[in-house]
């Protein structure tokens, strides 16, 4: 079993809510953790976007076919060029500007048909208003998270290509914070189930002797 393969009889198990939700509480606890003071999201379309990347495998035999572009798992988006300018009339709010670095991979093929990706990265300038904390000990950040994907494009020539690129933006302000949160007490983690494959299933289950259908 786990979380969500058992049946969730215990209020210590994660999972919805049925009945009064204060049935159970038991204690407050002292979760560190981020808040979010404030974030918003902003998709954008770039078309036919000269891209030069970084191979990351060997040398591939030219000429080369794109087949997609998509996020870089292992890289997280940066932000660059940050400026916070507070609004005189609004203290709790501020203009927030920078450019988001979004780094992603380009998937291809070679003239020998072998798959091959090298990874680039794409600048996204942002000008928004968000809510931005007053100063404190422990300071807030402005954090982006960036989501790219590509299925049209073209390669040039070398490592150059030109691509379509569909991108969703988050930009977030945040803070590193013990928060005092209510709490059902400990998790209950329940036994694994684990994964076998039978080839006999469904063939043991069979009657031994013919039957017909009445």
């Amino acid at each position: 079993m786990s979380f969500y393969t058992s049946n969730r009889t215990t209020l210590c198990c994660p999972g919805p809510i049925s009945g009064n939700p204060l049935n159970g509480l038991c204690e407050k606890v002292c979760i560190h953790t981020t808040k979010v003071f404030d974030s918003c999201l902003r998709q954008v379309a770039l078309a036919n976007t000269e891209v030069t990347t970084t191979l990351a495998t060997p040398t591939p035999t030219e000429p080369l076919t794109f087949v997609s572009a998509n996020t870089n798992p292992n890289v997280e988006t940066t932000v660059t060029n940050l400026i916070v300018d507070r609004i005189a009339d609004r203290p709790n709010y501020a203009r927030v500007s920078g450019t988001a670095v979004i780094p992603y991979i380009v998937n291809f093929t070679d003239a020998n048909g072998i798959a091959g990706s090298a990874t680039a990265t794409v600048d996204v300038p942002f000008d928004v208003i968000l809510f931005v904390p007053q100063a404190s000990i422990i300071p807030y950040k402005v954090e982006a998270f960036g989501a790219l994907n590509a299925n049209v494009g073209r390669w040039v020539s070398g490592t150059t290509f030109i691509l379509d690129l569909c991108i969703t933006l988050i930009i977030r302000v945040t803070v590193e914070a013990d928060l005092c949160l209510p709490s059902y007490g400990y998790c209950e983690i329940p036994p694994c189930i684990e994964f076998t494959q039978d080839v006999c299933a469904g063939v043991f289950e069979l009657p031994l002797y013919p039957t017909a259908i009445n």
